[in-house]
């Protein structure tokens, strides 16, 4: 509370503006002044006349010099940002080269090969990548597709399209046909069904694995493919096809504004339900480890002597720890944190899973019963929500085997996040304080060890095609190289970090894009490595903007956007798919209302083609981007096998050791059994 200046019984003097009679200079000094004008006194301070306004005047005055010095501030902001973009260099915007125009809502996209799959209503469409001509759409459901995978099995692809119901099928697509494999978790009680969360299949197509959840339970089934009888009932079908005219297809130069529509739908593709092929084989159903408790065993002897083997060792399920040291543990653990454990505390989440099919290694070898193709998938790698490890388990097996882990890799931390390489090759593990390991596959021991920035945790991982700086500019070697990889890091503050690592030098991180504090509208929403460019990658920002960067000198080199018309509806979630063998990528538009255009009335949703070779910018880098042999070797650069002289040399390698190596283990864990019975006897004696 403020009171008047000077004594109690002083008046009020009345300010300037309500003076009477002419205005006056005043005296240069308060002793000159004539008493008689005391009642017409101005104050030589304008804020002592806001000390004697009564409250709530005082305090409202106060709000509202808050908010126009406020406002000022965001006012003066704004033009200091405005004139800061004016002086950048804005990067060229590229418009799409190509449209497939939509009536209904697009829920997913995947590309392989030459192919685009949309899933959206009722079913999905298969599209021509180069003139966005309708091949197919197979809408035979009541509901919608919500997430589609295709994987590219060489001359074959493997569609996996998941639908609101959660049931995922499988297709198989060959040359002209369209064949329906099984729909994998699909019952007839309702009741009783199941809802497939994620899909992965293994380089070549030999196996499947599928996470399915219902029932308050989650658990991962394993299937083998038989891709080589697939690929003989379709090449010698029972019944003959009728033939079709083949349709050339257009170049890239030539393609357009074309409506879905009002296309000619290709007479190359149809579904052919008729040929039923064989089921894939279940071979394995992974549950989430089950959660450490008191143990049953009387003592360490006993724990050893009823270990058969060294099977999932180190998963923490085999221990000597009490159920009253685990109760002693929970005490101290809640009276040490109790004010932060104080509260409501939300149901916790059923555990997810992300998996992995991995090649021979030295890692993990195949038995040497067990033959195979060179390069063919062993071994599944699994790791649970909060789970500090990282389960192996052989795929060399039948479905009466005992689904129990063959290696177990524990970390200090929960493992957050975890990518692996296209070739197989790598593997990153994020834990939860930051901490991310690399693992080279193929030699067997890790790269390195990073830690993150402090405060920055891992979103999302992905691997770059391991590319040189060779005379100013991103090439690939032209052949596989040996212990070198490139990855790039999207933290959840939004900040995007480059770790590389180079054989025992130890992986090192460097900052991309700093964490946006002021311009949240910038913020980085996904990012998309560009495989047909070198060391570039998409950023997709939350303002909807798109950026191609190139990594190596951090810097955008353009923009992508779609006509105005077609803004992205869900900038913080752009729907897109960069496709792995070619230069393009597709991003999906919806039609906006507030403008008004007389050729699109009857059109709600597209999705735009955008090509790289098309941008006078990138078209030299897509075309020379390799880097000559002869080059290399003047540089020393250390190469590597490719992959089916890796994984062949290794198994020549891992069956002339291997042939003595069972009879060993079986020999040495008999006689540790043994000798832990002989402990235990004696001290039952004493």
């Amino acid at each position: 509370m403020s009171f008047l200046r000077g004594s109690q019984t002083q008046k009020i003097r009345h300010p300037i503006g309500t003076r009477k009679g002419p205005l006056e200079v005043p005296p240069p000094t308060e002793k000159d002044w004539p008493k008689e004008d005391e009642e017409d006194h101005v104050l030589v301070d304008p804020y002592e006349e806001l000390d004697s306004l009564p409250q709530p005047y005082r305090m409202i005055n106060k709000l509202v010099n808050l908010l126009f010095d406020q406002s000022w501030e965001i006012i003066e902001e704004r033009n200091a940002l405005r004139e800061a973009e004016s002086s950048q260099i804005q990067p060229t915007v590229f418009p799409p080269l190509g449209e497939i125009q939509l009536n209904k809502m697009p829920n997913c996209m995947a590309v392989s090969q030459d192919y685009v799959f949309i899933g959206g209503a009722k079913g999905f469409t298969i599209y021509n990548l180069y003139n966005a001509k309708q091949i197919y759409a197979w809408e035979k459901l009541k509901v919608d597709v919500t997430s589609i995978w295709a994987t590219d099995l060489g001359n074959e692809i493997l569609i996996a399209p998941v639908d609101e119901m959660g049931i995922i099928r499988l297709f198989y697509f060959y040359k002209e046909g369209l064949y329906l494999v099984k729909a994998i978790n699909e019952v007839d009680d309702t009741s009783k069904q199941t809802t497939c969360i994620k899909m992965e299949v293994s380089q070549g197509g030999d196996f499947a694995a599928f996470l399915l959840q219902g029932a308050g339970d989650i658990w991962l089934d394993v299937y083998k493919l038989p891709k080589e009888t697939w690929l003989k009932k379709v090449e010698n079908p029972q019944l003959t096809s009728n033939p079709k005219k083949k349709v050339r297809q257009l170049q890239l130069n030539t393609l357009g504004l074309l409506s879905a529509d009002q296309l000619e739908m290709d007479t190359n593709a149809c579904f052919k339900g008729d040929i039923k092929l064989s089921l894939p084989v279940y071979i394995m159903k992974i549950k989430p480890p089950k959660p450490v408790t008191g143990t049953p065993f009387k003592s360490p002897l006993e724990v050893f002597a009823k270990i058969k083997d060294c099977y999932g060792m180190g998963s923490g399920q085999n221990h000597f720890i009490k159920d009253s040291q685990w109760e002693q543990q929970a005490e101290i653990f809640q009276a040490s944190y109790k004010k932060y454990l104080d509260g409501e505390w939300e149901e916790e989440p059923l555990s997810t899973a992300t998996f992995y099919f991995l090649l021979p290694s030295c890692l993990f070898a195949m038995p040497t019963e067990v033959k195979g193709p060179t390069g063919m998938t062993c071994v599944l790698g699994i790791h649970w929500t909060r789970s500090h490890n990282f389960f192996l388990y052989s795929l060399n097996r039948t479905l009466k085997d005992k689904a129990d882990p063959e290696g177990v890799w524990p970390c200090a931390a929960p493992i957050a996040v975890s990518q692996l390489s296209c070739s197989s090759s790598y593997l990153v593990l994020a834990c939860e304080d930051g901490v991310l390991t690399l693992w080279d596959l193929a030699k067997g021991f890790p790269l390195g060890v990073a830690a993150l920035p402090q405060g920055c945790f891992c979103q999302s991982i992905h691997f770059l095609k391991y590319f040189l700086v060779h005379k100013g500019q991103n090439m690939y070697p032209e052949g596989p190289v040996k212990s070198q990889t490139k990855c790039v890091v999207l933290c959840t503050d939004a900040s995007l970090h480059l770790l590389e690592a180079s054989g025992t030098q130890g992986p090192t991180i460097s900052v991309l894009v700093e964490r946006p504090v002021k311009h949240l509208d910038k913020t980085i929403c996904a990012v998309a490595p560009v495989p047909a460019l070198p060391g570039m990658m998409l950023i997709f920002s939350k303002n909807g903007s798109v950026c191609l960067m190139d990594v190596a000198k951090r810097e955008i080199i353009c923009a992508f956007a779609p006509p105005g018309a077609f803004p992205l509806e869900v900038p913080w979630k752009p729907m897109f798919a960069v496709s792995p063998d070619h230069p393009c990528f597709l991003l999906r538009g919806d039609y906006s209302h507030e403008t008004e255009s007389t050729d699109n009335a009857g059109i709600q949703y597209s999705v735009f083609y955008f090509n790289f070779e098309a941008c006078p910018l990138l078209e030299n880098i897509s075309k020379n981007c390799t880097i000559p042999q002869r080059d290399l070797d003047n540089m020393a650069f250390p190469q590597a096998l490719s992959l089916e002289k890796r994984c062949e040399r290794f198994l020549q390698k891992s069956y002339r050791k291997l042939e003595k190596n069972p009879e060993k283990e079986q020999e040495h864990w008999a006689r540790l059994q043994r000798y832990s019975l002989l402990l235990q006897r004696e001290s039952f004696k004493k």
